[in-house]
């Protein structure tokens, strides 16, 4: 069964770098597609904006003041209610070095600038769908164990 029919446009993408023109190319890439934008310029920012907001997926920058993409990456998967939030790195660094750092960091995906537009849309899409197939998966889990509860107790 193709699941085609999954929304992703009310999805929340938070798109932190330090650099506005950076943050503006990415939201206008973005910008028919139906999010709803979030911003942050450096690495504190966006921890505080996850922490605010639950994005559903995070366009991160490597170099940014304040905490770098690498520490926010590597904060965000430690963090059980956090780690299940995608991370598409986007940098213009592109040594060997850096995409291994992100890797280990646990980004989902890394881009390099200037990022191509079509790109960037297939991957978050494909990343929001992911995301959300697996709030669904979650969600259904929870409800099995419930209802397996409730058969366990006869039925109250």
């Amino acid at each position: 069964m193709q699941r085609a029919d999954i929304d992703i446009s009310s999805s929340r993408v938070l798109i932190a770098d330090d650099i506005q023109q950076n943050r503006e190319l990415l939201e206008a890439y973005l910008a028919d597609e139906g999010y709803q934008i979030l911003m942050a310029a450096d690495g504190q920012q966006t921890m505080q904006m996850v922490d605010e907001h639950q994005p559903d997926l995070i366009l991160l920058d490597i170099m940014m003041p304040r905490m770098s993409g690498y520490e926010v990456c590597t904060r965000l998967k430690a963090d059980p209610g956090k780690r299940m939030i995608p991370v598409l790195i986007v940098t213009a660094l592109n040594e060997p070095g850096d995409i291994e750092k992100a890797v280990n960091a646990g980004c989902d995906v890394f881009l390099t600038k200037p990022v191509n537009r079509l790109e960037l849309r297939t991957r978050v899409r494909s990343l929001l769908r992911v995301r959300h197939l697996a709030s669904e998966r979650d969600r259904l889990l929870a409800y099995l164990e419930e209802m397996e509860h409730r058969v366990l107790r006869g039925g109250d």
